[in-house]
């Protein structure tokens, strides 16, 4: 293939070979997924002592449990006798202990060994030397991040920070009050295409006109390939006819509580990198969680919120998931159109971008950055 220089109103994308090769994806499971804040379970999830929960982390399985005490606790999910996954199960809940179904090493819920057979024949043994590994935890909006590195970069620049530079602050993002929002729908995809691609869909609405019918309608401006993320800020408004964010248009619920009359009838998107998409509308809070597990699979978890006695009343939800879910559908099927043609000689050297997504230029600089780190 020969290229020819670009024109200045177009931009490099990544070449093909970011979205196919086995070793970068490694490099990413290394230097993105382990090394920065992942986004990893609803907090309300683990309802109570015991319950637990595992994730997959770039390479590492992690379990996530809520201790005696009620505070979150993570490890890596490996117990240290002979390295046999502790948790086999994707969700669970334990009485008092978290016992490994191989030898019955068995910890307590802050990972502290507390029983194994014969291990009263090994004083010498150090109960605490030979406890789970831990994982650094914070929690923000309702959920459990969790960080692999000895050394983790700082919450407040790396997650709360770099989500509040898209609305200014993060008392914009803070004021849905999503932590103390209930769960009204929750649906997983097992998406066949790269991490970035999605990210990619997600920033950008250049596509909006072609694919996503329902949501030009509620937000008229994104037909004209308006850039939810482009301006910092910036909300796309509700169309002049539309009474909330549902399939068809009509009237969701109350808005929540200290959601700003400058906040009402819109609706604003924000990429918290590497692998959380948050969407913040009057009256319900919209949360994508990636797990990327190879260079073309990506299972995408995504969560409904509402107030909760929105959800408490049985009140009817389907119009309200339903837009989204829609939208889902649509960018995830787009996704895996594209995933084959990142292998081919024609995008060897990658695509470009128009001006309305040259903030997709950006991430790319941002990943090559962490790639190179």
């Amino acid at each position: 293939m020969t290229t020819t220089p670009l024109p200045p109103s177009l931009i490099a994308t990544l070449p093909g070979r970011y979205y196919t090769d086995p070793e970068l994806f490694r490099r990413e499971q290394e230097r993105v997924f382990e090394a920065l804040w992942f986004c990893a379970v609803r907090s309300a999830d683990l309802d109570k002592p015991g319950a637990f929960r595992t994730v997959q982390v770039g390479r590492e399985s992690v379990l996530v449990t809520r201790s005696r005490t009620g505070a979150p606790r993570a490890f890596l999910n490996v117990c240290r006798h002979r390295g046999a996954r502790l948790c086999t199960e994707e969700s669970g809940q334990v009485r008092r202990a978290l016992q490994c179904p191989y030898h019955a090493w068995t910890y307590d819920l802050d990972g502290k060994l507390i029983a194994a057979p014969d291990l009263m024949k090994m004083p010498d043994v150090d109960r605490s030397a030979y406890g789970l590994v831990e994982v650094a935890l914070r929690e923000w909006l309702g959920y459990t991040w969790v960080c692999l590195a000895d050394e983790p970069p700082s919450f407040e620049e790396t997650v709360i920070g770099a989500a509040a530079e898209r609305l200014g602050d993060a008392a914009s993002i803070e004021r849905y009050g999503t932590e103390r929002l209930a769960l009204g729908k929750r649906v997983t995809y097992d998406v066949r295409a790269n991490w970035k691609l999605i990210v990619e869909n997600f920033m950008e609405c250049y596509h909006c006109a072609t694919i996503h019918p329902e949501l030009t309608d509620v937000l008229p401006e994104f037909a004209g390939g308006f850039a939810a993320q482009y301006y910092v800020g910036h909300g796309a408004a509700f169309g002049e006819e539309v009474g909330g964010f549902t399939v068809d248009g009509s009237a969701g619920f109350g808005r929540l509580p200290e959601v700003g009359d400058h906040q009402d009838r819109r609706y604003y998107a924000v990429t918290v990198k590497p692998t959380v998409f948050l969407n913040l509308v009057p009256d319900h809070v919209i949360l994508h969680r990636m797990f990327p597990l190879a260079e073309d699979r990506t299972v995408v978890e995504c969560d409904w919120l509402y107030a909760p006695d929105v959800v408490a009343s049985g009140a009817d939800l389907s119009k309200s998931v339903e837009l989204f879910h829609r939208v889902n559908a649509q960018d995830f099927a787009a996704c895996e159109r594209t995933q084959p043609a990142m292998a081919s000689r024609a995008y060897r050297e990658g695509g470009v971008l128009v001006p309305t997504e040259h903030h997709i230029g950006i991430f790319h600089e941002w990943l090559r950055r962490q790639l190179d780190s």
